[in-house]
């Protein structure tokens, strides 16, 4: 979704960041709380955003943020969700659990060969990372690499196949393992949060390791 209108960009924005104020969508997209409160109306009118109550750490009322309804996510690509779910399903029917876990493995291999061949030049964990979410926003995931410290974090604010995990969620389990593999020995990967599991978007915490550490056992699924 390319935001053509400040509609466009407040959805992107609940989006990519989750429940945001008037006051806090009005900064980000440098205009006033009055033309995003004018936006917002129309978006709440429309069914795309609901209004959600943040609890005040302080003194005073609870302040009224803004996320987006069922009908606003669906705003975002899916990838033919029906259909999808409909040809897993004819996978597992015609070919078994056996069959589908193929199917998983020839994603797997693709993805994983992809990926090492866009990093192979690139030795340093953040260039491979950087080049990771790169590759993986252009497949519709919307991903970014932010820095946590010293750890980093590469954020999915959308799954394009999610119809498709949550059928079967061997994918995500397979692209677990090869990010693993795209950050090497430099970098313990694990999951933080999962869209699946009912977050609102996927996160991945990669720590650094240096090269003298012995190698660390992940637990993360």
């Amino acid at each position: 979704m390319t935001p053509s209108s400040t509609a466009d960009r407040i959805l992107l924005l609940l989006k990519s960041r989750g429940p945001m104020p008037t006051a806090a969508l009005a900064a980000s997209l440098h205009t006033t709380t009055e033309a995003v409160r004018q936006q917002v109306h129309k978006l709440l009118e429309a069914g795309l955003v609901r209004g959600t109550v943040e609890s005040s750490s302080g003194v005073g009322r609870p302040s009224q943020a803004w996320t987006l309804s069922a009908s606003g996510h669906a705003r975002f690509p899916d990838r033919h969700a029906e259909l999808t779910r409909a040809l897993i399903d004819t996978v597992r029917e015609v070919f078994g659990e056996a069959g589908l876990e193929q199917l998983i493995a020839r994603r797997e291999d693709t993805a994983r060969s992809a990926y090492l061949a866009a990093c192979r030049d690139l030795p340093e964990l953040e260039p491979r990372l950087r080049k990771l979410a790169a590759l993986r926003d252009e497949e519709g995931y919307m991903a970014r690499l932010e820095a946590d410290g010293t750890d980093w974090l590469l954020i999915e604010d959308h799954c394009p196949i999610c119809a498709a995990a949550e059928a079967c969620q061997g994918f995500c389990r397979s692209e677990l393992e090869v990010f693993r593999e795209v950050a090497g020995p430099a970098g313990r990967l694990r999951r933080e949060e999962h869209l699946i599991a009912g977050a609102r978007r996927c996160v991945y915490r990669i720590t650094p390791v240096a090269e003298a550490a012995p190698k660390m056992r992940d637990t993360a699924v």
